[in-house]
């Protein structure tokens, strides 16, 4: 039940954060984001990397990683990057802003995937929505869009990642592709991960905070 759940809940912890902090990104916001990226891409490399290397072809797989690398690619020329912090909502905007529900909506679908019963996805998915869930929702809150259009985009964006473990999880003709989906969604966990990690700070500074940020998410993903 909790790899159903544990994505729901990172949505409400960001939104929570989100009504605390009451700013876009403030430095705690943006550490988490460091942690959650080092999270994700250690939990990749550690778990999912190896399991999918073991059920395909070598070269196969790695064609299917620089698919996910090629897709997160397409979805962030939509989404404009919030998969991974930056969030472009202008106030004056009124129309609901449907390319980046479609390609959130689409990303958190395929995260799904590789959660299974027994694995330490679930946990790198939950880091890595919080923040994320957190800055979607700080933008959302001051934008002009209704309380509708904002609070229906967080249900929705929330119960994406749930439903693609759903449907990899129970129906038997998925089974015959999951590799390849969770092969794909590798490659777009990279391009994220990556992306957040090699983001230079303000002035090209060397942050220290950032670090042991990164440092632990890779130690706490090694020993999970």
């Amino acid at each position: 039940m909790n790899k159903y759940l544990l994505p729901i809940i990172a949505i409400i912890i960001g939104i929570v954060i989100a009504f605390f902090t009451k700013k876009q990104k403030s430095i705690y916001t943006k550490l988490l984001l460091s942690f959650s990226g080092a999270f994700l891409l250690a939990i990749t490399l550690f778990d999912l990397l190896p399991e999918v290397y073991m059920h395909l072809e070598a070269k196969q797989t790695g064609l299917f990683i620089m698919c996910g690398i090629l897709l997160q690619i397409i979805l962030e020329f939509f989404s404009k990057g919030a998969e991974h912090g930056h969030v472009h909502i202008h106030k004056e905007d009124s129309q609901f802003p449907w390319l980046l529900f479609i390609s959130l909506c689409i990303h958190s679908f395929l995260e799904g995937f590789p959660i299974h019963e027994h694995n330490a996805m679930v946990y790198g998915v939950l880091i890595h929505k919080i923040p994320i869930a957190a800055l979607i929702t700080a933008f959302l809150l001051q934008s002009s869009y209704t309380k509708l259009q904002i609070i229906s985009f967080l249900i929705i964006f929330g119960l994406m990642t749930p439903l693609g473990t759903l449907i990899s999880n129970t129906m038997p003709f998925i089974a015959d592709y999951v590799d390849i989906i969770n092969a794909i969604v590798i490659g777009i966990f990279l391009h994220i991960s990556t992306t957040i990690l090699f983001e230079t700070g303000e002035g090209h500074k060397f942050n220290l905070s950032k670090l042991v940020a990164i440092c632990m998410g890779i130690l706490i993903a090694y020993f999970i």
